[in-house]
């Protein structure tokens, strides 16, 4: 981990839009969020206002996410709820055989498949074209998509994995290590740190991630913003 850049994993989603990710970002007040066809996360700068900068944005997306430090709600907002995740990091790559066919999702279909199968397994956290923002990996069975993992949030230094999924029939036959294998590899083939964010209380992904080396950095606040 490039310990000169370490600080901005404190705001990633900020530093996502001050750097690889600035094309697909909004500015208000201060805090940056993602254009909300491809996400609908926003961040808050040194001297940004979120009360402001919410108002403003709930005007593109009702429903969307600060990621960091707790904000305020604007006159035409209101925090819904505050999620808490373990921001973990993965320093070095870990072996494993690679033993699945892997697709790079790159077609309209299996973008449309990708979209509808995390839909499915974790509702509201991909958008239309969150697959644009990097590269999505996934294993079918039978033509049909039942597990993906792919890249999210990019900074210069870091990129997040995300979209983690498998469908609940197929679980447990090591479809998840495959993918991160492939998502995490091709992170660290570009001189990069992988990083992710997963809800503190999802014990059976943690474990996961920390028997592949992941390490949790820091607790880190999700606040749900809606319109009123």
């Amino acid at each position: 981990m490039n310990q000169d850049e370490d600080h901005k994993l404190d705001n990633p989603v900020w530093f996502a839009l001050e750097e690889t990710h600035k094309q697909y970002a909004v500015e208000f007040d201060g805090c940056k969020f993602y254009k909300p066809e491809f996400s609908t996360f926003g961040g808050k700068g040194a001297i940004g206002t979120t009360d402001s900068a919410s108002d403003q944005y709930s005007k593109l997306t009702s429903c969307f996410y600060i990621v960091g430090d707790p904000p305020t709600a604007g006159v035409q907002t209101q925090i819904k709820k505050q999620l808490t995740a373990n921001q973990m990091v993965l320093s070095n790559p870990f072996e494993l055989q690679l033993s699945e066919p892997i697709i790079s999702l790159d077609s309209e279909d299996q973008k449309k498949q990708l979209y509808d199968l995390v839909n499915f397994v974790q509702p509201g956290f991909i958008q239309e074209k969150t697959v644009e923002l990097g590269s999505y990996f996934g294993i079918y069975s039978r033509k049909k998509l039942i597990a993906a993992s792919g890249e999210r949030i990019k900074m210069n230094s870091y990129t997040e994995v995300s979209a983690v999924v498998t469908l609940p029939d197929f679980r447990k036959r090591g479809y998840a290590k495959q993918l991160l294998k492939k998502t995490t590899d091709k992170i660290f083939s570009e001189n990069k740190t992988p990083i992710l964010h997963v809800d503190e209380n999802n014990f059976h992904a943690i474990k996961l991630y920390e028997q592949l080396g992941f390490a949790t950095r820091k607790k880190m606040g999700f606040c749900l913003i809606e319109a009123v």
